[in-house]
């Protein structure tokens, strides 16, 4: 199968965890983006992230600090991706930034499910609509979302409830059906990624690695038919 191969990326969240994994994936390819822009809410605290782009000059860490639930942010870092860009559009737009509050769902509070939906749904939301110019190019843009939202699977419910995360993952999982619908005819691909159980404490198989490595190989496989679908970060469908 061939290796994906894109001009220009930008991921979300990129400090750690999968974000992280992304970049440092994209960077170790045979032939790496030339633009990779990386964003998480404080680039200047996180010295991984910085070394990385200290060693590689195509990684910009300039874009942050964007914050994925905040408006104005995500309008700064679009035009900071924009002047570097110009006319030839940004390819993949990897929305990872997330969060999850480990609650029952009796403890679950209006300010958890507020800040949960406002940085799981919403940001990829408004982050569609900032780079939206930048994507109208033939390009993708991909929701990195979970099985916990899936409401005919409810994944691992005995062992974590975790109601907000699981909702907006699932209101993530139709945000990502409607934008590939409102952008087909831009030609931008949409679909939603679960990347696997990477929660190490819990002890499940997948790594970060493995993860990140199985998604990017099902994006290199992706065409027009798959916009608008829910995969596995090993390319099979989850139901909704």
């Amino acid at each position: 199968m061939a290796e994906l191969s894109v001009r220009s990326v930008l991921v979300t969240g990129a400090n750690r965890g999968l974000g992280l994994g992304f970049v440092q994936h994209f960077l170790r390819m045979p032939k790496p983006p030339q633009w990779i822009f990386a964003t998480c809410r404080d680039p200047k605290g996180q010295r991984e992230l910085q070394n990385l782009a200290y060693k590689h000059s195509n990684l910009l860490q300039c874009v942050g600090p964007a914050e994925v639930a905040n408006p104005t942010s995500i309008k700064e870092a679009a035009a900071k991706v924009r002047e570097h860009l110009g006319d030839s559009g940004l390819n993949l737009l990897i929305n990872n930034a997330g969060m999850v509050r480990s609650k029952m769902l009796d403890a679950e509070t209006l300010e958890d499910m507020t800040e949960t939906y406002m940085t799981n749904t919403v940001g990829p939301l408004l982050m569609g609509q900032a780079f939206l110019p930048l994507l109208k190019k033939a390009a993708a843009m991909v929701n990195i979302s979970s099985i916990g939202g899936s409401i005919a699977s409810l994944f691992a419910w005995d062992i974590m409830q975790v109601t907000s995360y699981r909702c907006s993952k699932a209101a993530l999982n139709m945000l990502s059906k409607c934008q590939s619908l409102a952008y087909k005819e831009h030609g931008i691909l949409c679909v939603a990624l679960h990347p696997g159980w990477v929660q190490t404490d819990l002890g499940p198989p997948v790594t970060v690695d493995g993860s990140v490595k199985g998604m990017l190989k099902v994006l290199s496989s992706l065409s027009e038919k798959d916009t608008g679908a829910f995969l596995d970060w090993e390319g099979k469908v989850i139901p909704w």
